[in-house]
């Protein structure tokens, strides 16, 4: 076939997926979301004798019943897109439940390939699968695989291309659910079938099963035909009735319990225990790591050696970025003759920008850290852990997962850290958790910190960032505890949570996974943060000085006794300068408010600059110090800059860390809250909760070191 064969990966959370994809991609893919909707997907290529062959990374699913965003978007694509193949990437260690998505994939009819995955964790418990049984009993291809070792990759490739080769058709796969539920769903089948155009390709028994299962997104597609929805939905809510009235259970917790039984017939033909079955090391790590007094201290620990090992590790080549960025301005300087342009161009996009690609080496080791805890499968024990305390605070254990998202680990992002708390069922954790989700430390505030840690606690460097790590935590759970015994009042549901198998991660994978993360962080200050910087740039530029006084500075410029004093009074002329700028005139007003603080003007307008998003503070504070440096032999790093500017100490940095930490959530992540929460309601509380709280504590941290005499 001369066409590009296109296979869409599926499979469970946990199930080696993203290795698989890895493994036959390589660096060969993209990171997007899907239309409409914030669900991310990978998409990359593949080769086979010398065939191009495109691979789409599905969302990780436990099933197509569409509860899910995840759910819908994968079962929305295979239905869809119609991909030549599906390659359900299964875990051999856990293989009843994983074969649950398989058994749907197969009633939908799609052409299908078992990726037979983690043999080698099945085999260490002592497990034996029969991968060609296995392959017999479903009539389906069955590749046994080591992904992230790249063991039978070759050979999955060969198998999903082979079958896609073929022009297979979709042959759904019919189970019986039982006679009353096989009735129904004859019954409800009958009345699809004479309405073909309706439904398209689907099998119509296909739709009788999910309108009995109640997915709402089937029965709306449904309801698009009046006078189909007259004939099908009367009927399908008697059958429901029926059922309901003769087996004492809802028609999807049957089907489903038929589903099971469908597989457990096949996996007591297929898997053998060669031994008892022992604990195996999963289970003996885990009787430390998750133990109620060890797994604390040993996350604390890992903690600790995380940020110790991204500040060592990142050290030179920031260094390196700083000195790039300052030598490059520098150059612009002296190509360029003083205006408006030059001004731009060094101040602008070289001061704003750079400042905040400067740290670009520290995010990629903070990224290439957590990555390393997820592949291994330790950061699933951490929300395990976190669990007990979350509890105490009136937050769900599931809300574990989207505030490590958020940047429970400095480095996350609060935008999927709010999405992912849609997986918490009730209403008000759930809602509670994305208003604390900004409170974490995520990858946009590390600048702020790497900046203001490096001018003031140089020699403290990750015990600063673990600290407020620990301070994050502790205002974030504070404030939610505020909220559900206030606000949002309410019962909490119980925690369950699997817990995959460790794993030795593989370099590629990780250095996939960095990547991935800190390209999308240097696309932001390329685009994004590049159009604020500039914005702000012209904001802090114009109108400028009123014509006399502009007339007065050159005066005292031209009178000034050598070089020294001249460049004195250069840097007094920027300073006024900007200080009469739009920018300035702003920062100026907010100096009634931030006096007490400790905050400056040039100050106020970074964290203006702020809201749009939190690196932009760093590159507000690069455009503003950077006007008033007028001769590029000097030039220095915006944090010895800061370090030496009058008015700046350990006190004020910290105190803006705080504020920094605390205060509206940056302009993605509000509008993320609106969508999720359905309204403008809790979104803007967000930003003036966060805000009211990130002030009362900037004030007292202030005020209360002064007090002490440590300004």
């Amino acid at each position: 076939m001369s066409r590009q064969v296109t296979i869409a990966l599926s499979g469970n959370p946990n199930a080696g997926k993203t290795s698989v994809f890895n493994a036959l991609t390589g660096a060969r893919q993209h990171v997007g979301n899907y239309p409409g909707v914030t669900v991310e997907y990978k998409e990359g290529l593949a080769h086979h004798q010398g065939r191009a062959v495109r691979v789409v990374d599905l969302p990780g699913t436990y099933s197509l019943t569409a509860y899910s965003p995840e759910e819908l978007v994968a079962r929305n694509y295979l239905i869809g897109q119609r991909p030549d193949v599906v390659v359900n990437v299964v875990d051999a260690s856990n293989l009843e439940r994983n074969l649950y998505l398989a058994v749907q994939l197969m009633e939908l009819g799609v052409p299908l390939v078992i990726c037979l995955n983690m043999v080698d964790v099945a085999e260490s418990r002592g497990l034996k699968i029969d991968a060609g049984k296995l392959s017999q009993l479903l009539g389906v291809p069955v590749v046994p695989t080591v992904a992230r070792q790249s063991q039978g990759m070759n050979q999955l490739l060969a198998a999903a291309v082979e079958l896609a080769q073929s022009d297979p058709e979709w042959r759904p796969l019919n189970i019986s659910y039982g006679g009353d539920v096989d009735q129904g769903v004859a019954e409800v089948a009958a009345i699809l079938q004479g309405s073909q155009e309706r439904h398209g390709l689907l099998s119509a028994r296909w739709l009788a099963v999910k309108c009995l299962e109640g997915d709402q997104e089937v029965i709306e597609r449904v309801e698009e035909s009046p006078e189909l929805a007259g004939k099908l939905l009367p009927v399908c809510r008697r059958v429901a009735g029926h059922i309901k009235s003769t087996m004492d259970d809802d028609p999807d917790s049957i089907i489903a319990d038929y589903r099971y039984g469908y597989i457990a017939g096949i996996t007591r033909q297929v898997v053998s225990s060669e031994r008892e079955a022992r604990m195996d090391l999963s289970d003996k790590l885990d009787r430390v790591l998750t133990h109620r007094l060890m797994g604390p201290l040993f996350l604390f620990s890992v903690l600790y050696a995380i940020y110790n090992f991204v500040f060592w590790a990142s050290e030179v080549p920031v260094v390196w970025f700083e000195e790039f960025f300052v030598w490059l301005g520098g150059a612009v300087e002296g190509l360029l003759p003083p205006g408006v342009l030059r001004s731009l161009i060094v101040s602008g996009v070289i001061g704003g920008v750079g400042g905040v690609l400067g740290f670009a080496p520290l995010i990629a080791f903070m990224f290439f850290a957590i990555a390393i805890m997820e592949d291994s499968g330790y950061m699933a024990r951490v929300a395990y852990i976190m669990d007990r305390v979350l509890r105490m605070f009136g937050l769900h254990g599931n809300s574990v997962m989207a505030l490590m998202v958020g940047g429970g680990i400095s480095g996350g992002c609060a935008v999927p850290g709010v999405m992912a708390a849609r997986t918490l069922k009730d209403p008000k954790a759930r809602l509670a958790t994305i208003l604390t989700v900004p409170f974490m430390n995520c990858g946009a505030k590390l600048p702020v910190y790497s900046l203001l840690i490096a001018a003031f606690f140089a020699h403290r460097q990750a015990e600063m960032l673990f600290l407020l790590t620990l301070i994050s935590w502790g205002l974030g759970l504070s404030a939610a505890k505020l909220l559900r015994i206030t606000l949002l009042k309410g019962q909490q549901a119980p925690f369950v949570m699997e817990l995959p198998p460790y794993r030795a991660p593989t370099m590629k994978g990780l250095l996939i996974h960095t990547w991935e993360r800190t390209w999308q962080y240097v696309k932001k200050a390329g685009t994004m943060i590049l159009g604020v910087s500039v914005l702000m740039w012209a904001a802090m530029s114009f109108p400028g000085l009123p014509h006399e006084q502009e007339a007065a500075w050159q005066k005292r410029i031209q009178a000034a006794p050598g070089d020294a004093a001249r460049l004195d009074v250069e840097a007094g002329r920027a300073r006024d300068q900007l200080a009469h700028t739009l920018a300035g005139r702003a920062g100026r007003a907010l100096t009634v408010f931030t006096d007490p603080l400790g905050f400056d003007w040039r100050a106020n307008v970074a964290l203006v600059g702020g809201f749009a998003a939190k690196e932009v503070i760093v590159s507000t504070l690069g455009v503003a110090y950077s006007l008033g440096e007028v001769n590029p032999e000097e030039a220095q790093s915006l944090s010895k800059r800061l370090a030496a500017e009058p008015g700046w100490n350990p006190l004020k940095a910290f105190a803006l860390m705080i504020f920094v930490m605390i205060y509206a959530p940056c302009l993605a992540t509000v509008v993320m809250i609106r969508k999720e929460t359905g309204g403008w309601r809790w979104a803007l509380f967000s930003v003036l909760y966060n805000t009211i709280i990130a002030y009362l504590l900037a004030l007292a941290v202030y005020q209360g070191g002064r007090a002490l005499g440590l300004g």
